[in-house]
């Protein structure tokens, strides 16, 4: 399958938003999500759908910035395709859309976080050739 990537924009959040939950595990309430995306579309943030036909089966948001430490970046975030279109290539060929797209905006790098009990993820991000470099702290205050 060839992904049909398309941008999401804000007034799309009603249709991603359900993909970033089950991301999540429902741990943000939904009026506070959309408040946060709200404030993440007026930053460095993009994001976008893939659809298979005219259903929406995963979604994915990047970030884009410069680095001390990478130079231009792109970080990839809240990547989530839903089950049942997954292991069959779809991942890899997504990631290859986001690296060519990120080149085309002159990135050097390409960064990403994930949940420490995410193995599958790991192995997949690894055989993409990501390395792990460090830990990922949060705070809240």
């Amino acid at each position: 399958m060839i992904p049909d990537i398309r941008p999401l924009t804000f007034n799309d959040f009603n249709l991603f938003s359900p993909l970033v939950h089950e991301l999540m595990g429902h741990t943000v309430d939904n009026s506070l999500l959309k408040q946060r995306y709200s404030e993440m579309f007026q930053q460095n943030y993009e994001c976008f759908g893939i659809y298979d036909d005219e259903n929406l089966i995963g979604v994915f948001g990047l970030w884009f910035m410069t680095r001390h430490y990478a130079g231009k970046s792109c970080e990839q975030d809240h990547v989530y395709i839903l089950p049942e279109n997954r292991n069959g290539g779809l991942g890899k060929k997504v990631f290859e859309w986001i690296f060519n797209y990120a080149i085309s905006k002159g990135c050097e790098t390409f960064e990403l976080n994930s949940y420490v009990n995410n193995y599958p993820s790991h192995k997949f991000y690894m055989n993409l050739g990501y390395d792990i470099k460090g830990y990922h702290f949060v705070k809240h205050l």
